[in-house]
């Protein structure tokens, strides 16, 4: 039974909305996110990467990094480029992508669902990046970035989006950068904001498809506040976290391809011939050639394009992370013939995002940069559903989702 609420948004007002709104604190540096923000002083990047209000070069570990964040955000509320809504609210976010629209509603998610596992992980996280966000939340005593969330179809509340998707949003823009729509509905109807807490309180789990540093951080902060308050009830604010949850089916997954800087010591040919022993191998000649179904993959070497056919017994298919091409990637090309062992550490490889295209792959190695490139089919929904499902944990760098939520379209105050 997954628990959620309606909470009062704090939101910029319609003619605000792009001049806060910015993209997730983790997708870019603090570079990046100081030449976006410009001269814009409404950018949320201001509470999400306020290293950029210091001198260049200042970590955004740094204490004073977190203070400013916590300054920043109240000088937002106190001049208006954010408001809290008079009400509880759900509200319905909307991203087009490629022509592809997917709705999530924003909830306030239970901590004790997460905490209990009814909101299901796939990843590992770390300790450190955790603590970083942790005092984030803290300082600004809010989740001010929403974290990523699907959940199993559902017709009725199906229904009761597109309904509202019929309707004028309250925001509706282009983004900069990406180029994808973004749009927003706020649903203030008490019997749908009860429907909805209904059909949430039927489904017996919610998966985390993207930000489980921020979803440990949102629920560990709101534990650690049932434990401070001596007169605890279990209907304070900080017991939930915001997320915005997706139907599953409408959720889109890229590709997270590989590029790899040497051929452990062998030549091209040794390295072809070694693939053979697990792979029917193809030559497809010099125009790329992406993978078209699951347990094929595409090599890039010598301004060549091959497909490797995994074959049978290479992998297991009643085994929830053995059957993933990530998986099998990672055991029979980059640890068995590369002897990459660790792919968060060793530095012999690096990935690249489906959103840039197997020309990017191709670019990194016709440039020297790096020998060769392996692409992936992309993992499904339900093969991250299955593997949260069991209790284990996908290999690392396997999920690529797109499009990014956008951050500042609403925040959710602990209190």
């Amino acid at each position: 039974m997954a628990t959620i609420k309606p909470f009062r948004g704090i939101r910029p007002p319609k003619e605000f909305v792009e001049q806060v709104e910015s993209r997730p604190y983790d997708v870019l540096d603090s570079e990046e996110a100081r030449a976006e923000a410009g001269d814009n002083e409404k950018s949320l990047y201001h509470i999400i990467k306020p290293e950029i209000d210091f001198p260049v070069g200042t970590s955004e570990y740094d204490p004073r990094v977190y203070e400013k964040a916590a300054e920043n955000f109240q000088k937002f509320q106190d001049k208006g480029w954010l408001v809290q809504d008079k009400d509880e609210h759900y509200y319905i976010y909307a991203q087009t992508m490629n022509g592809k629209t997917q709705y999530g509603l924003v909830v306030g998610a239970y901590v004790d669902d997460y905490m209990q596992g009814r909101i299901k992980k796939h990843e590992l996280t770390r300790r450190d990046k955790e603590e970083d966000r942790m005092k984030h939340v803290r300082v600004n005593n809010a989740n001010i970035e929403p974290v990523f969330f699907a959940y199993p179809d559902n017709q009725v509340l199906d229904k009761l989006i597109m309904r509202y998707a019929a309707t004028e949003p309250e925001y509706d823009f282009i983004a900069p950068i990406d180029g994808f729509r973004h749009q927003f509905w706020v649903i203030s109807d008490a019997e749908d904001m009860k429907t909805i807490t209904e059909e949430f309180a039927k489904m017996p789990s919610l998966y985390i498809a993207d930000g489980h540093h921020r979803s440990a951080a949102a629920a560990l902060v709101g534990a650690e506040k049932q434990k401070q308050n001596p007169n605890h009830t279990g209907k304070e604010e900080y017991n939930y976290f915001m997320a915005v949850c997706f139907q599953a089916s409408q959720l889109t997954i890229l590709d997270y391809n590989r590029v790899v800087k040497d051929l452990n010591g062998m030549s091209s040919e040794e390295f072809l011939a070694a693939l053979q022993v697990n792979f029917i191998v193809e030559d497809k000649g010099t125009e790329i050639y992406k993978p078209t179904k699951l347990h094929e993959f595409s090599l890039y070497l010598d301004q060549h394009w091959y497909s490797l056919t995994a074959k049978e017994g290479t992998f297991d298919n009643n085994d929830a992370i053995g059957v993933l091409d990530v998986d099998i990637s990672s055991r029979l090309i980059l640890d068995e013939i590369l002897g990459i062992k660790d792919l968060r550490s060793d530095k012999r490889i690096d990935f690249v995002g489906g959103l840039r295209g197997l020309g990017e792959l191709k670019r990194r190695v016709d440039s020297g940069e790096m020998r060769m490139a392996l692409a992936l089919y992309p993992v499904s929904m339900q093969q991250i559903m299955n593997i949260a499902d069991s209790g284990k944990i996908m290999p690392p760098k396997a999920t690529w989702f797109e499009p990014k939520l956008r951050s500042g379209l609403v925040i959710h105050k602990l209190v």
